[in-house]
């Protein structure tokens, strides 16, 4: 399939999933619910083989050897697989079957939707030079973040990843046809920061390797990064050649919200809701008695400096046991006897240029390890990183998003989920909006009663995610240039240089992953409304959250009609 025969079927696939329906019903042999679940089945297995890092992180480890393929040949099987499958979905006479078979489509049609739209419009392996050196980074990251496995063991996985670094690195010189300037001067940032990741961090695993092995280790680590320094070389020497648009345009953004996440609002509604969340998040600033908190993120007197990172991590970590006796206390949400630890870890230096607040690992949907990590930026007592001043102040605030009973806790339920499709589906716009959701709800609930400097970092936290939307939304439609969107997130946003130049980055780099979270909030937030009228004086917060949970990471619009028994937003989305 050429690059214009593939463009004209996916553009066909994505824009009027009615008429793809309807041409894909001529002819075509019976397809019910057994048949949807073996062909998801199918698909997913696929998946997780073309992109083996996406495996190990998953739990999956049989490829935890091999690196992704990123050839035009290997992008377009992609596309005709998504393609033939989507085309099956489409026969599908769906008028006997069940609410719950009809959900089940509706997302495996969101995940094909979301390989497509990469392919399409995002087209990171032609765009973005970050997609390798992601890659490069990951594969070795995703071998060290868990002990699944002896330390030889992936020792020799990682040998065999970075032996094969050069010929991904050199390949990507080919592929990257229409480079974003911006997207290649983080690339190669990433790039240069590798060492550490490389050399300090991966010497772990080369203290078990056998000493027949230790040569070959070290000769296939020196040679990925002599082969990430040239990457950067040629980018930096190419800089000036790199002339492509960062924006995907309003039609495509349009697109992603309605077919990928299943959202009933368009890119102006998001805009407005961000605005009115980012009204609302500074007024509320300005009531504290006193509103510099908010700017300063002051660490109470009562409160020690540590000592070092290490120290600074067990204090972190040591607070999940305040936020458990918080929940039970005000029996807000159950936490199953499955969960596991929850770990604060350093952040590599190579993950820093886009992820400056750092990250939540949660246990992979295969990973039969319920332990669960938060990636913090390196301490420094002086430093005026954000997310660093923030946990310095309090770090409740952050910890409840990332932990419990944020991430860590949805996700590990979501795992848990019987239904194979609905356990793989990984909507962002409700895990992030969980998330964001509980922390108001609980500085609603008493947590932060008598710590004002916890009650303000909540607020700051509100108003630099609703910022996030108009970035989100304007640098993806074109409105926005990038030094923009840095200067929304410090005045309006109220964050320093260093967090809003990585905050822009991110939402360059991911576009959609940034309105997620107040976008999700708002969601659930109208979701509980809805529950608490049907239930009346029968409701009960732990039971919203419990089934909201149960769920699995899905569409919103999807659990307003497992919740409620209706599918009246979500018919909203399609009708679209």
């Amino acid at each position: 399939m050429n690059r214009t025969i593939a463009g004209l079927a996916l553009a066909g696939a994505l824009a009027c999933p009615a008429v793809a329906r309807a041409a894909g019903a001529v002819n075509r042999p019976v397809f019910g619910p057994v048949e949807l679940r073996e062909r998801a089945r199918d698909y997913y297995r696929w998946y997780y083989k073309e992109f083996p890092v996406a495996a190990t992180d998953a739990g999956l480890h049989d490829g935890d050897g091999r690196l992704a393929s990123f050839s035009p040949a290997s992008r377009t099987e992609r596309v005709r697989r998504a393609i033939d499958l989507m085309s099956q979905l489409a026969s599908a006479d769906t008028t006997s079957w069940s609410a719950d078979d009809r959900i089940d489509l509706e997302l495996v049609r969101a995940d094909l939707s979301r390989l497509l739209f990469d392919e399409r419009v995002i087209r990171r392996a032609r765009r973005d030079p970050g997609l390798y050196v992601d890659e490069c980074t990951n594969a070795i990251f995703s071998l060290l973040k868990k002990d699944y496995a002896p330390r030889s063991r992936r020792a020799l996985s990682a040998m065999s990843r970075m032996r094969a670094m050069p010929a991904l690195l050199a390949d990507a010189r080919g592929n990257l046809d229409e480079v974003v300037p911006l997207l290649g001067k983080l690339a190669w940032q990433s790039a240069e920061s590798a060492g550490p990741l490389f050399n300090d961090s991966l010497g772990i695993l080369l203290e078990d390797l056998g000493e027949e092995d230790r040569p070959a280790f070290v000769a296939a680590r020196e040679g990925a990064l002599k082969a990430l320094k040239e990457y950067a070389a040629w980018l930096k020497s190419k800089e000036r050649t790199f002339k492509a648009p960062l924006a995907m345009g309003r039609e495509n953004y349009d697109a992603m919200l309605r077919d990928i996440y299943l959202l009933p609002m368009n890119a102006d509604q998001l805009v407005t809701l961000g605005t009115v969340e980012l009204a609302r998040a500074k007024a509320m600033e300005s009531w504290l008695p006193d509103p510099t908190l908010a700017d300063t993120l002051r660490r109470p007197a009562g409160r020690p400096m540590p000592a070092d990172g290490a120290q600074f991590r067990q204090r972190y970590e040591a607070e999940t046991a305040t936020l458990l006796e918080h929940l039970a206390r005000r029996e807000i949400v159950t936490i199953p006897n499955y969960i596991g630890p929850f770990k604060i870890v350093e952040l590599p230096a190579a993950f820093k240029p886009t992820s400056p607040g750092g990250f939540m690992n949660a246990p992979g949907v295969f990973d039969a390890d319920p332990t669960g990590f938060y990636f913090l930026p390196a301490f420094d007592p002086r430093s005026e990183n954000f997310y660093i001043r923030a946990a310095l102040s309090n770090p409740l605030p952050i910890l409840g998003h990332e932990g419990i009973p944020g991430h860590f806790l949805q996700i590990s339920i979501a795992n848990h989920n019987a239904d194979e499709i609905r356990r793989l589906h990984q909507d962002g716009v409700f895990q992030e909006g969980w998330a964001l959701y509980g922390e108001e709800m609980l500085l609603r609930t008493g947590l932060y009663d008598g710590s004002p400097e916890g009650e303000a970092q909540v607020l700051r936290l509100m108003r630099y995610r609703a910022a996030r939307i108009a970035v989100d939304v304007r640098l993806a439609t074109g409105e926005w240039t990038f030094p923009q969107a840095v200067d929304y997130f410090m005045k309006e946003g109220g964050l320093d240089r260093e967090a809003a130049t990585g905050e822009a980055a991110g939402a360059a780099a991911t576009p959609g992953q940034k309105m997620n979270y107040m976008v999700g909030k708002h969601q659930i937030e109208r979701l509980l409304g809805l529950y608490r009228d049907r239930k009346g004086k029968d409701f009960r917060l732990a039971d919203f959250h419990d089934q909201l949970l149960a769920n699995g990471s899905l569409p919103l619009s999807i659990v307003e009609w497992l919740l409620l028994g209706d599918e009246t937003t979500f018919r909203s989305v399609a009708a679209r």
